[in-house]
């Protein structure tokens, strides 16, 4: 019996280790020449999965679709997207939540930076809805092949920041589950 407890309660806790943990904190930010109210969101979680391989996935939209799947679908404007982003460049999308509700008209992403020795990089975007989303994903070697895997987005939209800020919450947090997935599967975006 205490053998099946101590197991059980070793499951549990690997399993509240993967679960994304999201953090919502009101803060002031510059935008058009005015302070304006807004939010930062920070999701974290551990991936069991090594820094190289994740690294190199998270560089690609290939990834980003695969994540974002279940939540939003992306149609790239124009050529497409690249095989992997690329620093100073700006991609166009239509999202579609749940892959047929339009959602904040063109969304745009600048890639602002890659910095492949930290593992960061760091995006303007911005659509009708959200006037400011940016986002900085952030990776820790945390050994044993598992990683520390951190979303922070500062997000304002007007009246609409906290709807917003809302969903976020939540796609971030399928984003992270997703992830899981990702690692289960020793999945690799690089080659598609």
């Amino acid at each position: 019996m205490m053998i099946l407890l101590l197991l059980f309660f070793s499951m549990h806790a690997h399993a509240q280790k993967n679960k994304p943990n999201a953090i919502v904190e009101p803060i002031t930010i510059e935008y058009k020449g005015k302070e304006v109210k807004a939010k930062k969101l920070t999701v974290s979680s551990e991936i069991p999965m090594d820094i190289d391989s994740a690294w190199i996935n998270v560089k690609t939209p290939a990834l980003l679709e695969f994540v974002a799947e279940g939540m939003i679908r992306f149609k790239p404007l124009g050529d497409g997207l690249p095989k992997q982003w690329e620093v100073g460049e700006t991609y166009g999308v239509k999202m579609r939540v749940f892959g047929f509700i339009p959602f904040g008209g063109i969304h745009y992403l600048f890639i602002e930076k890659i910095d492949d020795e930290n593992h960061t990089i760091a995006s303007k975007e911005w659509d009708r809805g959200a006037k400011v989303w940016n986002h900085h994903v952030a990776m820790k070697d945390l050994g044993n092949g598992r990683i520390y895997y951190e979303d922070s987005i500062t997000i304002y939209g007007g009246l609409m920041t906290g709807i917003i800020t809302s969903f976020a919450k939540q796609f971030y947090k399928h984003r992270q589950k997703r992830w899981q997935i990702v690692a289960e599967e020793s999945l690799n975006f690089d080659l598609e």
